[in-house]
């Protein structure tokens, strides 16, 4: 076998045991994290639990406990591991390729709600920790996710706005804005749990209001 092959193979198998890795390392500090709150659930655990050596947690999580958070609030995001950016992951590019400005909403509406399952008991604990204690690195990294958040949603506003799509007077720049907001994780908590909505009730009410918003249209049909 010549170097050339080697390379690449040996290349792949490096990247697919460090995502392995820091897949093992997520599902571990989620778990506690969960279990036991943010304060109590200490690096040492988590390589415990993880069947990794402590240093290998630093070397994958620079920063700390707080990129360890970090690392886990991304990874849950995400649904995976994997490095590859939002805009090359088949969701997105689903909302991208759909011709119809309310069907590529309604299909944001559906990813925003999957984001939401699966990052909803993360934030609340990261969001309970920096209530509780003076971790300025804890509230750097929350203040963090709602810039990124906010950067995000210019992803979307400015393609509608690519296609001529969004309603008259109406800016990518406060598009963006209006679907940060409308996405916030606080309003789908208070849909849920306090409104008592169902998901399927959510996503309706989601697509509708970024319709109306954005695009200035009534409803778009279930479907």
């Amino acid at each position: 076998m010549s170097e050339r092959t080697k390379r690449p193979y040996s290349s792949r198998l490096r990247r697919d045991n460090a995502e392995a890795t820091r897949l093992k390392i997520v599902e571990a500090a989620r778990d506690l994290m969960l279990r036991q709150g943010y304060a109590d659930t200490t690096m040492a655990d988590v390589a415990r639990l993880a069947g990794v050596a402590v240093q290998t947690l630093y070397t994958a999580c620079p920063g700390g406990k707080p990129g360890l958070a970090k690392l886990v609030y991304d990874v849950t995001l995400a649904g995976d591991a994997r490095p590859v950016p939002q805009r090359a992951r088949p969701e997105v590019q689903a909302i991208i390729e759909e011709p119809d400005p309310a069907r590529k909403l309604a299909r944001y509406a559906a990813m925003a709600l999957g984001i939401f399952r699966r990052t909803a008991p993360v934030h609340r604990v990261l969001r309970s920790a920096a209530a509780a204690t003076a971790d300025a690195a804890l509230r750097d990294l929350l203040a963090d996710i709602e810039r990124q958040r906010l950067v995000g949603s210019r992803g979307p506003a400015e393609h509608l706005h690519s296609i001529g799509a969004l309603r008259d007077g109406l800016t990518p720049a406060r598009a963006a804005e209006q679907i940060y907001v409308l996405t916030s994780i606080e309003i789908y908590e208070r849909l849920t749990e306090v409104c008592g909505w169902s998901e399927a009730e959510c996503e309706t009410w989601l697509t509708g209001v970024l319709v109306a918003a954005l695009l200035g249209e009534p409803v778009p049909p279930a479907g």
